[in-house]
């Protein structure tokens, strides 16, 4: 049942009739709960609030598997315009970036280009630049790109999806580099990834507990609080400084935990993406976990002593949304 929830989302994170209506409706029907705004400057109030709660941030241009030069050169700007903002606004904040987005699928020495120049923008001010991974059509691509930046930057990292089988090796071949710890939010085929809930939670346990043995920072992404707590009495087990990693969430998912690590001393990293092409982003978000639907609707419909709130006009828009989106589609294609 879970793999066919899972496969069901990813359908729809491919549908691109239900993408071109979410750029049209999704913020009537309440997609800012999980969207940090539809432009720069909206992202970066997010990001002051999130910081005002001692809370750090990445931040995404929403958009990927781009197709024209000039949407890629359009994607680039606004990242640049997106650096200068982090630079003179003063947030705490860094930028991940999809390749696909910047001209992967286009040429790959095309993409290389804008990313040298985003790297470069953001050496200047000392901002991180995470190249998040996507699927693994592309995962070969992406570590090539990763590899020709690290030969002239060190403000560059990336993403290691630990259902993938080569996912280790990745780790221990980029040992000295900055990377994120995720699950994987892709439908990969069994002769390259784990398949069940199981295999993925006990790879990525053991490949984020191998990481914090190391000396480079660790950004550990999941909103499974079995996993937080299990690496929470790791490092105090094992002694390891709370200066060498983070906690990372998703923006609007499991506030009131993401709020409390970061209390306990935690260093805590939210992901804001932001923009309007924000459909595919989510229902990857659910495919990869489900729960993460439940997640809105506790943090929306009920209060930390599980009172219903009086006005749950997010989570009635969030669920409007998918099921607003699906009806027009169904009424498109008939």
């Amino acid at each position: 049942m879970a793999n066919l929830t899972r496969d069901f989302f990813i359908a729809l994170s491919n549908n691109e009739l239900l993408n071109e209506s979410a750029k049209k409706w999704g913020f009537r029907l309440g997609a800012e709960q999980f969207v940090g705004g539809v432009n720069v400057d909206e992202a970066i109030t997010s990001v002051k609030e999130l910081n005002n709660k001692g809370i750090s941030c990445t931040v995404d241009n929403l958009g990927e598997f781009v197709t024209e030069k000039s949407e890629s050169t359009a994607a680039k700007e606004k990242i640049l315009l997106l650096i200068e903002k982090i630079h003179s606004e003063q947030v705490d904040c860094h930028v991940s970036v999809k390749l696909t987005q910047l001209g992967l699928d286009i040429d790959e020495a095309f993409c290389l280009a804008n990313m040298q120049e985003i790297v470069d923008a953001a050496s200047q001010y000392n901002i991180f630049i995470n190249i998040d991974t996507e699927d693994y059509l592309h995962y070969e691509q992406t570590m090539r790109v990763l590899d020709a930046l690290l030969e002239d930057y060190s403000n560059v990292g990336t993403v290691i999806q630990t259902y993938f089988f080569q996912a280790e090796d990745d780790v221990d071949r980029l040992s000295d580099v900055r990377l994120r710890i995720v699950k994987g939010a892709y439908k990969e085929s069994p002769e390259v990834a784990y398949q069940t809930k199981e295999e993925i939670d006990a790879n990525f346990l053991k490949i984020v507990k191998k990481r914090l043995k190391g000396d480079a920072f660790t950004s550990i992404a999941t909103h499974d609080h079995n996993i937080i707590n299990e690496v929470k009495r790791f490092v105090e087990i094992e002694g390891i400084d709370k200066s060498t990693f983070e906690f990372q969430m998703l923006y609007g998912f499991r506030i009131d935990m993401q709020e409390s690590l970061a209390k306990e001393g935690y260093l805590f990293c939210t992901y804001v993406p932001f923009g309007d092409d924000w459909y595919g982003y989510f229902m990857r978000r659910l495919a990869e976990r489900p729960q993460n639907l439940n997640l809105i609707i506790k943090d929306k419909l009920y209060t930390e002593n599980n009172k219903l709130k009086t006005a749950p006009k997010v989570v009635v828009g969030t669920i409007a949304t998918v099921t607003a989106l699906t009806y027009l589609c169904s009424r498109k294609k008939k």
